[in-house]
């Protein structure tokens, strides 16, 4: 699928940017609330709360960081508690809240053990969806050559494998009328596009693949039913548009990091050190967003090399998340 914009048709200056609480560890994963309150992805914290006033506190019990557990994704529950995925050796996803210590969800599905997972979501039907990346994380190169992630669809207490062989797959969303869900191949460089069962099961996929250089990994929704993405190296925010075609809204890089990148990605060379190089001016890393703020047109920015979150304004709004009135 073609780009109907040129690379650096916005640059970073057009928007009004500014820095949202401090002192975070690995903010990776952003989620915003009616309320004005935002959640993170935190190391030190495990979850974090962002406060309206920009204070930073702990959103679950000290179990989590006590049992080594390192949250990635996450998503807010009815009864205000969390589900994440375990970057930690136990893998899985995991249960917390600030009243009940660190519980294991999921471990398995379809007789397969859930190793460091990447990523949770919960639909407007109640379903969560999880994103495992690969089998193993202990390989010191990212490559399009990984072929292991799969999606796991928890439905009624069920949970099965609804999607498999992909590439590094990270977040999920799924399109305002629940007739596709879309998911980011981080390493393929790629959205793909699923159409979605009443049951759940997905059918005929669909890729969207992105310019060099691009690697998509966080997501949100608007209320036109565009899908947003943000790319962890080059620091690109890319609107998909409902027919499949995308626009580059914005982008932060320096050119020579990104060509280094771009230069080790084909021989499988690429570490984690090169992709934390390639940040931008204003961006660090990019890895997460979330419409927020009274009009929801208000996009926060997770990463995961900064010690703060992004924000910037948007003239969309984005389409309300479950979550959005349960806290």
């Amino acid at each position: 699928m073609k780009s109907n914009s040129a690379p650096g048709k916005r640059s970073p200056e057009a928007f009004n940017i500014r820095y949202v609480a401090a002192g975070l560890n690995r903010p990776e994963c952003v989620l915003a609330t009616a309320s004005g309150n935002l959640y993170t992805s935190d190391w030190t914290r495990g979850i974090a709360r962002i406060s309206p006033d920009g204070a930073v506190s702990g959103a679950v019990d000290p179990s989590v960081i006590e049992r080594k557990l390192l949250p990635n994704g996450f998503a807010m529950t009815r009864e205000l508690s969390f589900l994440f995925a375990n970057l930690g050796e136990d893998g899985g996803v995991w249960s917390a809240s600030r009243e009940k210590p660190a519980q294991p969800f999921l471990m398995e599905a379809d007789g397969r053990k859930i190793p460091p997972a990447n990523f949770v979501w919960i639909d407007p039907l109640d379903r969560i969806w999880i994103t495992v990346s690969a089998l193993t994380r202990s390989h010191p190169y990212f490559s399009r050559n990984e072929k292991e992630g799969f999606i796991v669809l928890v439905d009624r207490g069920s949970a099965r494998i609804v999607a498999d062989g992909l590439t590094w797959t990270n977040e999920l969303r799924m399109s305002p009328d629940r007739r596709y869900l879309y998911v980011n191949e981080t390493f393929a460089g790629r959205t793909a596009r699923y159409r979605v069962a009443d049951n759940g099961d997905l059918h005929d996929k669909f890729d969207i693949q992105m310019p060099p250089g691009t690697f998509p990994d966080g997501m949100a929704v608007d209320q036109q039913g565009g899908i947003w993405t943000i790319c962890v190296v080059s620091g690109r925010l890319v609107r998909i548009d409902p027919s499949g075609s995308f626009e580059i809204v914005l982008e932060d890089f320096e050119q020579s990091k990104i060509d280094a990148l771009c230069a080790a990605f084909p021989a499988g060379e690429v570490t984690r050190d090169l992709i934390v190089a390639s940040k931008g001016k204003y961006l660090d890393n990019p890895s997460s967003i979330a419409f927020g703020g009274k009009d929801r047109k208000t996009l926060y920015m997770g990463s995961i090399s900064a010690s703060r979150l992004v924000a910037i304004d948007l003239p969309v709004a984005g389409l309300k998340p479950a979550h959005w009135e349960w806290a």
